[in-house]
């Protein structure tokens, strides 16, 4: 196994519903629309001969990665641990952080992901083995295995989508940390998650008019906290052409939706002078 370059995307969540607890897993019952974008972590890997493994994270986001404890080396561990990956050969796995970290943007689980489909040379997962990193590396993990674009119906249950959308963004981060386990402890109002149908082969306008009514259970939560989040969500959502504005996942990441590249670029401009201290992106679904 020589050199090779993975590519790390990054997810949004176009609504997100939060239901109760999950008895057997202990976690929130969770429905969800979730794209991937064209923003991503690059992972370089390579096998060394060495006494273990040499994993470094560098780039603009690499300050909040904890150097001990994170996906790519409790990734490795778990490959190791299921003999996808034999104890004695190690890797040097260099990870440039352009996916910001406490985002609500997926990358720590999207690096585990790419490890693990890079390890086990498989296009589709087994459900066993789904389900078992899932649990050992957090259930966003399966956001990243199936199709680019998904509707996960419930905690278990993704679906891929038909027909494929095409939607531009405006990024805003305004380096908060956002805990996801801080946010999800402070739900105290649950939705009743009925099978939402929209996604099946609808057009992009119905798509749309659909998602405007939906919400994301946690943004209000992440408000409380950080009250700047609420100003960064009503300055996009008054941009020319902008669709709806949203927090993705428990934030502290907001987005703004639009149907073409240029509404989002020129739209891109006055979000930057509003927040010239954020860190403010367009990008695209691929």
């Amino acid at each position: 196994m020589g050199k090779a370059i993975l590519k790390s995307y990054c997810k949004i969540n176009l609504f997100l519903n939060v239901g109760k607890k999950n008895k057997k897993r202990k976690l929130h019952n969770i429905q969800s629309l979730v794209c991937l974008i064209n923003l991503h972590d690059e992972i370089r890997i390579n096998r060394i001969y060495a006494q273990k493994d040499n994993i470094k994270f560098f780039g603009k986001f690499n300050g909040n990665v904890k150097k001990k404890d994170n996906s790519v080396n409790r990734c490795l561990s778990l490959l190791r641990t299921k003999g996808m990956i034999k104890r004695k050969h190690n890797y040097n796995i260099l990870v440039r952080k352009n996916i910001p970290v406490f985002s609500g943007l997926g990358g720590g689980s999207s690096n585990a992901a790419a490890l693990i489909k890079y390890f086990t040379k498989r296009k589709e997962l087994l459900e066993k083995d789904r389900s078992y990193f899932s649990r050992k590396l957090g259930s966003d993990l399966r956001l990243f295995f199936g199709s680019k674009q998904i509707f996960q119906k419930n905690l278990n249950q993704i679906i891929d989508l038909k027909s494929k959308i095409n939607f531009y963004f405006i990024l805003v981060y305004p380096f908060l940390k956002s805990s996801t386990k801080d946010v999800y402890s402070k739900v105290k109002i649950y939705k009743n998650l009925k099978s939402n149908g929209f996604y099946k082969r609808s057009s992009k306008l119905k798509i749309i008019q659909n998602l405007k009514h939906q919400e994301n259970s946690l943004e209000k939560i992440v408000i409380s906290k950080f009250p700047i989040i609420q100003k960064i969500l009503f300055e996009l959502r008054v941009i020319k052409n902008c669709q709806f504005s949203r927090l993705t996942g428990s934030g502290s990441a907001c987005f703004g939706v639009f149907l073409t590249k240029k509404s989002a670029d020129l739209g891109l401009k006055k979000i930057k002078k509003k927040f010239p201290k954020f860190w403010c992106v367009v990008g695209k679904t691929i």
